[in-house]
């Protein structure tokens, strides 16, 4: 399985996962976000793939919103925020 991220503008950015079924997503991601998940230690690119691999261990490509604000993650799982963090280092 491969993901790409690519932004496409401020605080968006598209993310497509080739599986067996290649899927096409769009994230959105505040500056402020990013910083309180990453305290500015990777890119934003970098979290958004991290936080797609964090989703992928949990349900299939297919199952994961077309379009959402990263935040919506914590929403879903609880267990994300804290999560993610340790999937950074």
């Amino acid at each position: 399985m491969m993901i790409r991220v690519e932004n496409s503008g401020t605080a968006n950015y598209q993310v497509s996962v080739e599986s067996t079924t290649t899927t096409r997503h769009f994230v959105t991601l505040t500056p402020e976000y990013w910083q309180k998940l990453t305290g500015v230690r990777v890119s934003a690119e970098t979290l958004i793939g991290k936080s797609f691999e964090f989703l992928l261990a949990r349900e299939g490509n297919t199952s994961i919103l077309r379009s959402f604000e990263l935040p919506v993650i914590q929403r879903y799982f609880p267990e994300y925020e804290g999560g993610i963090g340790k999937m950074l280092g």
